[in-house]
């Protein structure tokens, strides 16, 4: 059981990593409504849409970097512990990956409106 939960645990950190390289390295060439990172700011322009991904690809590839190995170090000292114990570290790294992967987008959209109007013009 310790494996599926670790598994399940470094999930969010991982994808965070992937895909804030892919943000970052690959952003979509053409502004649209189905993948990349979609506000009503970020989509304005192609300036906007690139700086958004970006910035925000950064993000979440250095706090995926930061995240991975500190979740993988919180589950070695609980490797032969009770399920509950796992549960709780589960509640408590997922609330906090959650909480991080969430704020990304405020820290990116602050990051926007220092940059650009808001018409989507570099200020």
């Amino acid at each position: 059981m310790f494996w599926i939960i670790f598994l399940c645990n470094i999930l969010i950190p991982f994808i965070m990593l992937i895909a804030g390289f892919l943000m970052w390295k690959r952003t979509p060439t053409e502004i649209n409504p189905f993948v990349g990172y979609r506000t009503k700011r970020s989509m304005k322009n192609k300036d906007t849409w690139n700086f958004a991904h970006v910035f925000c690809g950064k993000l979440w590839f250095f706090v995926g970097l930061v995240m991975l190995p500190s979740t993988v170090l919180a589950h070695v000292p609980l490797y032969r512990a009770s399920e509950e114990a796992l549960d709780i570290l589960t509640i408590i790294l997922v609330s906090i990956q959650t909480v991080i992967l969430i704020s990304s987008i405020a820290f990116t959209e602050i990051a926007l409106s220092k940059a650009f109007t808001k018409e989507g013009l570099r200020k």
